[in-house]
Parts: structure tokens; C-alpha cells; sequence
């Protein structure tokens, strides 16, 4: 049973949203008797986000959904920057179009996810840029500066792990933490936002912020982070072997990103299904009950539900479909990856990386060396073999049980 009063904190907790707050019971008070504008800041960084933001995409989902209101910031400012939390080395710089394109791009999943309207409860899409870069750099340093002591910004995790391991930190990311902490105080001012939500990892920013918002606005802000959202073997969410899980069509096609989440770990499933799902908390308990062979029921309406929210219910019927087709009919499906073979033939390892199931040819080298690699349900022994079609002709290449992929002749 749980202790909280609200709708949202008790989803929050209920699904397992929760590992930090900064005053859960003040939080649940205030969510309880008004709406709640909170917010989750997303650089620019790429032209898709990827699986391991999903969890902050359905925190704000889940923020809508119990009568509150999602604000979803774009760091164009911020992405100038670049975040130096986690990182080992400075993050390349971006043009302003490279950003204003990534965000456009990033835009289409939150579309999905969330209702955008003027209402109380509609979701709002704002980008930082448009305060940050307004800032003369004396007026920041007079207004905001003061509140900031170098001494403890060397404490933070995100400054430490650089100079610990002795990489240089910029001038510029040292600023990072100034100007997210900067923005909590721009959209209490704005949208009168009080909460900030983010990863485990963004804990110090948002209390950084919170803080600045006490300080400059004599605001009650308060903070919320999630756990460090790893698979049941430890590997952070969101890595594969053939790169990140992108939540965008055009970086990864969305029979890859069905088969994704089916072939996540048995002992993932339960906790992924809250975290990923609308679906009731009761249903899941019992999904998750499942033993044996029939945990792939359970795993096969995860990857259906999660591929649905994020790229539409056509999609996930025409990836489960093809799933269907290529496992149990052995069939081609219309929806795997595709490569053209041209008329003088492809490697067979080249094949595998331009069908995205390796990251470059000498780990294909290294797949059909263990005789992972089939083609047209032939193990493939030799690196060196080469794959020729006619026009119009294809070929199914798989690696391991999992993957599969068309040839198709030039």
C-alpha cells in the first residue's frame, strides 16, 4: 500500500520511477491539491534520442496522465555546451543548424507520446536557447555567479570523474551545471514549473537548480530523479553490440527496435513492462508470473506495447508480423533490414554490417568464425565468401537465431 496521497507519486512509485527526491512528502502535498508543471531537459545532441531516454520520455507521459503538466526543454543552448555528466572526453560542437535539425528530428517521438496544446494540462516543447543566449555573460555572472561556489562545483560526479582520471574539462562544460541550474529559474518564471526530473546521473544538476530557484525567486522547487536503468546482466540500456537502440524510424527501422525489446532478458520483462507500458499494474504482475517458454508472451506484448507508443500500432503489427513470418514459416517478412547486393557480388562480412547486425567487418569476420553467420539457412564458414545475386534476386541472411535480414540483387 502506498504512503502517497497523489495520483502521480503513487504511479511513480508503483511502476519504479522513484530513486531520488529532494521532499517527497511536500511533492505529494503539492501534487495532490494543483496541477504540477515539471520538466526533463534533452540536448541536442543527435538527430534521434534513444532508448535510454525513453524512461524520462514516459516520466512526462506519466506526469500528463495524472492531470499535470509536462514541459519538455530542448537544450539548443545547453547542446553548445555539452553536458559533461558521464562523459570522458569533450563532446564534438555542433552548428546552430545541426541543432535546430536534431531537435525537429527528436520532436516526432514526443508527439507520440505526449498531447501538446495552450490547455493547463498540455505539454509544452520549449528550447533553452532562447533565454540562454540572451544572456550578457557580466549580467550572468552578477546575477547568478554569487550563487555558485567553485568549491563545491569540483565536488559534483560529473567534474570529478574528468579530474580524477586526469582528462581535461573545459571552461565551457564547467559551465554546464550553471546554466541547467539557470533554466529551472527561466521556467518557474515562465510556466511557474516546480519540478525537474532527469537520469540518477543528473542528481547534482537538479538540486543545483533548485537551489539557484530558492535563492533568486524564493521559490519551493523540488527534484526527482530515476535509477541508473540497467538489464538484468548489468549492461546499461539502450547498447547493443550494433550500437544504440534508436527511438527513431530513420536510424533504426522498427522491425529492429521490436526485436529489440523481445529479446530482452526473461528477468527484465515485469520491470520493463511498467516502466515502458500503459498497461495495468495487475496484468503485468501476472505476465510477469509466467515461467518457461511462456515469458516470450509476455516479452513478445512488451516489444508490441513499446513499438506502438514510440513509432505507431502499424508498425508494431507489421514488425510482429514479420516476426511471425520469419521464425515460424521460416518466410522473408516484409519488414527486416535490407541491403542491395550489386552485380559483381558483396562479401558475405560486409553484407552483415551494411544489414546493421555488426558494427564493422572484423567483428562479422569474428561472427562467422564462430559460425554464427547463415545465408538462406547455410552456416557460412569462410569470411571470404562472396555473396552474388541476379537482379531482383534475394537471399535471407541471418546471425544467430535472432537476426535477420534480405539480400536483394541489383
Amino acid at each position: 500500500m502506498s504512503s502517497y496521497h497523489s495520483d502521480l507519486m503513487r504511479v511513480l512509485e508503483g511502476r519504479g520511477y522513484i530513486h531520488q527526491t529532494t521532499d517527497a512528502g511536500a511533492l505529494d502535498a503539492l501534487a495532490a491539491k494543483q496541477v504540477v508543471p515539471g520538466y526533463i531537459g534533452f540536448d541536442a545532441t543527435a538527430p534521434s534520442l534513444h532508448i535510454g531516454s525513453l524512461v524520462q520520455i514516459m516520466m512526462l507521459r506519466r506526469l500528463q496522465q495524472t492531470g499535470h503538466k509536462p514541459i519538455v526543454v530542448m537544450g539548443g543552448g545547453t547542446t553548445k555546451i555539452g553536458d559533461p555528466s558521464g562523459k570522458d572526453e569533450s563532446r564534438k560542437m555542433l552548428t546552430a543548424a545541426d541543432i535546430d535539425a536534431n531537435i525537429a528530428g527528436i520532436r516526432t517521438v514526443f508527439e507520440r507520446l505526449l498531447t501538446f496544446g495552450d490547455g493547463p494540462t498540455d505539454a509544452v516543447m520549449v528550447n533553452n536557447d532562447e533565454w540562454l543566449s540572451e544572456l550578457g555573460y557580466i549580467k550572468l555572472l552578477r546575477d547568478v555567479g554569487p550563487h555558485f561556489t567553485v568549491n563545491r562545483m569540483l565536488t559534483f560526479d560529473s567534474v570529478k570523474l574528468r579530474l580524477d582520471r586526469e582528462q581535461p574539462l573545459t571552461f565551457l562544460e564547467f559551465n554546464y551545471m550553471i546554466l541547467q541550474a539557470y533554466d529551472f529559474v527561466e521556467l518557474a518564471r515562465r510556466y511557474d514549473c516546480r519540478l525537474q526530473m532527469g537520469g540518477s546521473d543528473q542528481w547534482g544538476n537538479i538540486v543545483n537548480g533548485m537551489e539557484l530557484g530558492r535563492r533568486m525567486e524564493s521559490r519551493e522547487l523540488f527534484g526527482l530523479t530515476t535509477p541508473l536503468l540497467t538489464t538484468a546482466d548489468g549492461a546499461k540500456m539502450g547498447k547493443t553490440a550494433s550500437g544504440a537502440v534508436w527511438l527513431n524510424e530513420e536510424q533504426l527501422p522498427a522491425y529492429d527496435f521490436w526485436q529489440y525489446w523481445r529479446n530482452v532478458d526473461d528477468r527484465d520483462a515485469g520491470r520493463f513492462l511498467r516502466l515502458f507500458t500503459d498497461l495495468p499494474l495487475d496484468e503485468i504482475s501476472r505476465l510477469e508470473a509466467l515461467e518457461g517458454s511462456e515469458i516470450n508472451a509476455a516479452k513478445e506484448l512488451l516489444a508490441n506495447e513499446v513499438t506502438a507508443l514510440v513509432r505507431g500500432r502499424e508498425a508494431a503489427e507489421a514488425a510482429a508480423q514479420t516476426a511471425a513470418q520469419t521464425f515460424a514459416g521460416g518466410g522473408m517478412g516484409d519488414d527486416l533490414p535490407e541491403a542491395t547486393v550489386p552485380p559483381e557480388g558483396m562479401p558475405i562480412v560486409a553484407a552483415c554490417t551494411a544489414l546493421g547486425f555488426t558494427a564493422s567487418n572484423g567483428e562479422a569476420k569474428r561472427k562467422v568464425a564462430e559460425g554464427a553467420v547463415k545465408l538462406d539457412d547455410e552456416q557460412v564458414s569462410d569470411p571470404r565468401h562472396q555473396v552474388t545475386l541476379g537482379s531482383g534476386e534475394t537471399a535471407r541472411l541471418s546471425l544467430g537465431k535472432k537476426r535477420h535480414g534480405i539480400l536483394r540483387g541489383a
